[in-house]
């Protein structure tokens, strides 16, 4: 399930070739996650590394993530006992 919500969040990622040549990379659906890198694909790994702490954080502090191509992975305390 986290594979799939990860690999959801990355095929929604939207990439720019900056002034300074290095790439941003973003998924707009997921307020404040960027990452900035020399390459595209540098960028791209970075991005991912980053949703993986904001995936963990998010649940770790009972943040409310958005379901992406029908992966939901919050739960409820009940689904916990």
């Amino acid at each position: 399930m986290l594979t799939s919500h990860i690999q959801a969040a990355m095929h929604r990622a939207m990439y720019k070739l900056l002034e300074d040549e290095t790439f941003f990379g973003e998924i707009l659906e997921l307020k404040g996650l960027w990452a900035n890198a020399e390459t595209l694909e540098a960028c791209r790994d970075e991005l991912q590394e980053r949703l993986e702490e904001w995936i963990a954080l998010g649940l770790r502090m009972g943040h409310t993530l958005p379901v992406l191509d029908e992966v939901d992975l919050n739960f409820t305390k009940e689904e916990v006992a």
